[in-house]
């Protein structure tokens, strides 16, 4: 009995060794999965960061050539203004004087289909 009673106890510290053995792998494994997982993060983060300054330098590029245009419109227009501005300025005067002179100096004259008749 004393070798069944020893077989059971090598039985019993086998069994325990292997739960023990087991219960590492798992470890292992929850590490490893939980390290896979940091690093598929870190690789995501990554491309995530390239694809949003590839799409920045696009943006920069589109609307750069935009906000450019956006500035020549602006400066035409400014010049367009002061043009206009610059010909009221010389032209107001003569302008006034002939609407003066059509309004003020008036000249009855009798109208051309006008007939006489007594």
């Amino acid at each position: 009995m004393a070798s069944q009673s020893q077989g059971i106890q090598q039985l019993l510290q086998a069994e325990k060794r292997a739960a023990e053995k087991v219960a590492e792998a798992r470890k292992r494994k929850t590490r490893r999965l939980r390290q896979a997982k940091e690093e598929a993060q870190a690789e995501i983060e990554q491309y995530r960061i390239g694809r949003e300054r590839e799409f920045q330098h696009k943006q920069h590029a589109s609307l750069g050539s935009q906000g450019n245009l956006s500035t020549e419109v602006d400066q035409q227009t400014r010049k367009k203004i002061q043009s206009m501005q610059g010909n009221y300025q010389s032209n107001r005067e003569r302008v006034l004087r002939t609407l003066l002179s059509l309004v003020c100096d008036i000249k009855p004259e009798i109208h051309q289909n006008y007939r006489f008749t007594a």
